[in-house]
């Protein structure tokens, strides 16, 4: 597994600018992985650096709308939320779609996408409102396949490499447990719940 590395960083088979293209993205080797030659596989561990005080949720999708689709859920759900949306297309042009209602966090969602590098990913981040009040919708989404993490802690994402390209194996999402709750911490937890209004 090659070393963590923090956002963005262009390592072997991994996407990198054209410095001539203005932002275009060249994956490279895709020739030598169309002709079958060899089936290197390394595991990358990504650091996600993103806003303070944002949550993020990334996911696999599958289709070019999911961006537009994503805005529309999200400023209907929650329309006071400030929000982000980029998405990473698989085929054609490959290129990363975006949309949202916050020029920072839509451009925070790209460095996120070019970091993990691989497609049919999306990244949401958001402020002015929590995963929770979004997120069954997201997962109702149509283009939605899977979650991989909805979060505000540091989150560190594993990623696969091969010729044809890379993907998401899992992530890590904050930190190890250090023990278990005991009743005195299980008060505390029901008491958070009801003062902040999700319990009765």
């Amino acid at each position: 597994m090659s070393p963590t590395r923090s956002l963005p960083r262009w390592g072997r088979g991994f996407p990198r600018e054209r410095e001539e293209g203005g932002g275009q993205i060249e994956p490279p080797r895709q020739d030598r992985a169309q002709k079958g030659e060899g089936m290197q596989l390394e595991m990358h561990n990504v650091k996600i650096d993103y806003p303070e005080g944002c949550n993020i949720i990334l996911g696999q999708t599958h289709f070019i709308k999911t961006v537009e689709d994503l805005y529309e859920i999200i400023a209907g759900t929650v329309p006071q939320a400030r929000f982000g949306v980029a998405f990473n297309e698989a085929s054609g042009p490959c290129l990363i779609r975006s949309e949202g209602n916050d020029d920072d966090l839509i451009k925070g969602c790209i460095t996120v996408l070019k970091a993990i590098g691989a497609g049919h990913v999306f990244c949401i981040l958001l402020r002015d409102a929590y995963p929770i009040n979004i997120l069954n919708q997201v997962k109702n989404c149509p283009e939605v396949c899977r979650i991989f993490c909805a979060t505000a802690n540091p989150l560190q994402v594993i990623v696969a490499s091969t010729l044809q390209g890379w993907g998401i194996l899992g992530v890590i999402d904050g930190f190890a447990p250090k023990g278990v709750e005991s009743e005195e911490e299980r008060k505390e937890r029901h008491d958070l719940l009801r003062k902040i209004g999700y319990k009765l």
